[in-house]
C-alpha cells in the first residue's frame, strides 16, 4: 500500500508537472489513481532528472541505481521513491517496462538523433509507450490487444509532445524530427539548430507528424473499450486532452518554434466532458476492428513484457536487456571521462 503523505506528494509533483495527466486522471476510479499518481510522479521525476541536469549521464545513472533499489524493495528515503516501490510490489510490474523507459531516458542523455519515423517510434515507445503498458498493468489488464493499443496512443501523445516542443528542443541543442524527412525537405539539422526558426519546411514536418499522432490517436480508441468500465472516462480524456493540443498547433499555422502549444482550462473541461461522452457511446458500439491491429513493431517487446503477467524475482542484473546494458555501459564512460581532471 503506498502511504497517503508519500501519495500527496506524487499529486503535488504532478499538479504541477502534468497538468494533462492530473486532469484526465481526476476521472480514474481510486484503485487506479492513486498508483497512477505513484508512477507518472516517478516517470515525470525521472524525466526532469536527466531534462534539467547538466551532467545527464550521472543522472540517468543514479536514476538506474534508484529503480534498483525500487526493485529491491529498499527505495531511496524520498517519497516518489517509496511510493513506485510500493506501487511495484502491489501490482507486480514488470521490470522491462521501467527498464525501456531508463533506455529511453539514456538516449535522450548521450543525444541520440533518430533517422527514420521507425527509430523516432522506438524512441517514443520506451519514453512513453512504455508507461501506457504500465497503466495497463494498473488497471490489471494483460489482453495483448488492448495493450498494443496502449502503447498507440502512448506513440501518439509522444509525438504530439515533439511536435509542440521542436523550437524548445533546438534552443536546448536537440533534434527529434526523423532526419531522413529534413533531408527530403532540404533542411540541414545544423543550420537549423544554429538559427531556429518557423521555416515553411518546418511547419511541413510538424503537420506530417501531427498528422501520424492523428492515425495513433485513432488506432488507440479501439482499445479503451477494452479497459474497466471506471477506467475508461480518464483514458479517453487524456486522449482528447493530449490531441488538443496538436489542434492549438495546427491553428497557428504548425508553428511551435516561436510559440508553445497549450490547452485552455476550458479545453481541459471539454476533454474531461468527451470522456464521460465517449465512455456511454462505447456501452453501446460494437468493438471496431483496429483493436485487433498487430502492435506497432517498436512496441512489440513491451506488449510481450506486460501480457506476460508476473515475472520471477530474478535479480536486477538479470532482467537487464543487451541494449540497455550497452546504452548504460556509454553512459559510464562518459560519467568517468567527465569527471577526469
Amino acid at each position: 500500500m503506498i502511504a497517503e503523505a508519500d501519495l500527496s506528494h506524487c499529486e503535488e509533483a504532478i499538479r504541477h508537472g502534468s497538468l494533462s495527466f492530473h486532469a484526465a486522471s481526476r476521472l480514474l476510479p481510486q484503485q487506479v489513481r492513486d498508483p497512477a499518481l505513484a508512477l507518472y510522479a516517478f516517470c515525470r521525476l525521472a524525466d526532469d532528472a536527466v531534462d534539467l541536469n547538466a551532467e545527464k549521464p550521472a543522472a540517468v545513472l543514479s536514476l538506474r541505481d534508484r529503480l534498483d533499489l525500487c526493485y529491491r524493495g529498499t527505495p531511496r528515503d524520498a517519497p516518489a521513491d517509496r511510493a513506485f516501490a510500493a506501487m511495484i510490489e502491489d501490482f507486480e510490474m514488470p521490470r522491462a517496462l521501467p527498464e525501456a523507459l531508463l533506455e529511453g531516458l539514456a538516449w535522450d542523455a548521450m543525444g541520440r538523433r533518430y533517422g527514420t519515423l521507425s527509430e523516432l517510434h522506438g524512441y517514443s515507445a520506451r519514453v512513453a509507450a512504455a508507461v501506457g503498458a504500465m497503466m495497463c498493468v494498473l488497471m490489471r489488464v494483460r489482453c495483448a490487444d488492448a495493450l498494443a493499443r496502449a502503447c498507440d496512443l502512448g506513440l501518439a501523445m509522444q509525438l504530439t509532445n515533439i511536435a509542440r516542443d521542436v523550437g524548445e528542443d533546438a534552443m536546448a541543442g536537440r533534434i527529434y524530427l526523423p532526419l531522413d524527412w529534413m533531408t527530403e525537405a532540404g533542411l540541414e539539422p545544423e543550420a537549423f539548430l544554429a538559427d531556429p526558426r518557423p521555416l515553411p519546411e518546418i511547419r511541413r514536418l510538424t503537420r506530417r507528424l501531427l498528422a501520424e499522432a492523428d492515425r495513433l490517436y485513432f488506432r488507440a480508441e479501439a482499445g479503451i473499450r477494452s479497459l474497466p468500465a471506471g477506467c475508461r472516462p480518464g483514458i479517453y480524456a487524456a486522449r482528447h486532452i493530449y490531441a488538443a493540443i496538436g489542434r492549438d498547433i495546427a491553428r497557428a499555422g504548425h508553428d511551435s518554434v516561436t510559440r508553445r502549444a497549450h490547452t485552455t482550462t476550458r479545453q481541459k473541461l471539454g476533454g474531461l466532458a468527451t470522456g464521460w461522452l465517449r465512455t456511454g457511446l462505447g456501452m453501446v458500439m460494437p468493438r471496431p476492428t483496429e483493436l485487433y491491429a498487430r502492435p506497432m513493431p517498436e512496441v512489440a517487446f513491451l506488449v510481450e513484457a506486460a501480457a506476460k503477467g508476473p515475472p520471477a524475482r530474478e535479480t536486477w542484473a538479470e532482467g537487464r536487456t543487451a541494449a540497455l546494458v550497452s546504452a548504460l555501459a556509454t553512459l559510464e564512460a562518459q560519467d568517468r571521462a567527465a569527471r577526469l581532471p
